[in-house]
């Protein structure tokens, strides 16, 4: 009688090993996604992980792992079961019952800028008697960009009021010319040198001269990223490239139409960076995702070839805005050739709070020194 038992309880655990290992990852599905499309630096999301056991079968037990970009770093009790080594490293236990669903969000902060993705989720599954387990990998498809952070409202404010005096001081120099469109009848709020008097005599009545503006205020900002010193200085690379997004987003408010270029390497174009902002259109989300996936580790040219390549397409009576923290004497030469033409240049220099003050001035060329504080 105990041999027919014995031989019961076998036949029963070779059962379910077999039904186990056959049918265990069988409408079992696993969905990670992040919760946000996008997000500042320094600001918080989630990554959320949707596993469904879609049948009459249990799991006892499943580990969900989980590889992410250690700049998106998890929050409080988000971090247990996790190692942080070149990647952050996650795991997370769940344990099924029949037709079950369990979701879990896990909050980080994305602490750098960047394009960050999660290509597959690997599934391990235990059985009853955690005597074997199973692997399964589910592939995903979801991404989520870290923009530059935002730099200080009242600190961005004062680069916008220097590169509006400057606009203001070359639209006194040179007037911003119109067209003539057409002939119409006269309003009130016309001013009186637009009223055309011949026209006027012909019709019997007050006809005025209409006009269109054939330009618009434009500023081109150049944003120089090169670091190919021995001792590196990212923060202040990153720091012009919080600068150049928040300048943007301001300028284009304040209606002034913007071309933003870099020697930094655009990866979602696969070339320098080189981005139109119209005056008011809602194309920072472009601008952002460019600057979140641009690439400074190398540069296609320099500083100074990039002010200089400016200088050589003979703009005339233009505003520029340079961002860059290399004060080489070599940047200054082609900071004083793009200058010329009656073209206005505002250099914006991030530096470390030990820096000396920038003494340097140039015809046409006005420093702006920018001390970089801890980003928090």
């Amino acid at each position: 009688m105990l041999i027919i038992l014995l031989a019961c309880v076998f036949l029963a655990w070779r059962l379910e090993r077999y039904v186990e290992k056959k049918y265990w990852k069988k409408n079992l599905s696993v969905n990670v996604r992040f919760t946000d499309t996008s997000i500042y630096e320094g600001e918080s999301s989630a990554l959320k992980e949707i596993v469904v056991n879609d049948k009459w079968l249990p799991i006892p037990a499943l580990e969900v792992r989980l590889a992410m970009n250690r700049s998106l770093e998890f929050d409080k009790e988000a971090r247990a079961n996790s190692n942080v080594t070149d990647q952050s490293y996650k795991r997370d236990l769940f344990s099924f019952l029949f037709r079950q669903q369990i979701t879990r969000t896990l909050p980080f902060v994305g602490k750098k800028r960047g394009l960050y993705t999660i290509d597959s989720a690997g599934v391990v599954g235990y059985g009853l008697f955690f005597s074997d387990n199973y692997y399964v990998e589910f592939p995903q498809q979801t991404q989520m960009y870290v923009y530059p952070g935002q730099v200080d409202v009242n600190r961005i404010r004062l680069i916008c009021r220097a590169v509006s005096g400057m606009v203001i001081s070359r639209n006194k120099l040179y007037p911003d010319p119109f067209e003539f469109s057409g002939i119409r009848d006269y309003r009130k709020e016309d001013p009186m040198n637009h009223i055309n008097w011949k026209a006027s005599a012909r019709t019997g009545q007050l006809m005025v001269n209409e006009y269109d503006a054939t330009t618009s205020i434009q500023v081109i900002l150049l944003l120089d990223v090169q670091d190919e010193n021995i001792l590196k200085e990212e923060d202040l690379v990153e720091e012009s490239i919080r600068i150049a997004s928040s300048l943007a987003a301001r300028l284009v408010r304040q209606k002034m139409d913007l071309q933003i270029r870099s020697n930094g390497r655009d990866r979602l174009a696969d070339g320098e960076l080189n981005v139109r902002q119209n005056a008011g259109a809602g194309r920072m989300m472009e601008l952002n995702q460019k600057l979140a996936c641009l690439e400074t580790g190398t540069v296609s040219r320099t500083g100074e070839e990039l002010i200089r390549a400016e200088a050589g397409r003979e703009h005339s009576g233009c505003t520029f805005v340079v961002i860059s923290k290399n004060q080489t004497d070599g940047m200054k030469s082609a900071l004083q050739s793009l200058a010329g033409r009656d073209n206005q240049v505002l250099w914006v220099v991030p530096v470390p709070p030990s820096a000396e003050e920038i003494s340097w001035k140039a015809p046409g060329v006005t420093a702006m020194r920018w001390e970089v504080e801890p980003w928090r």
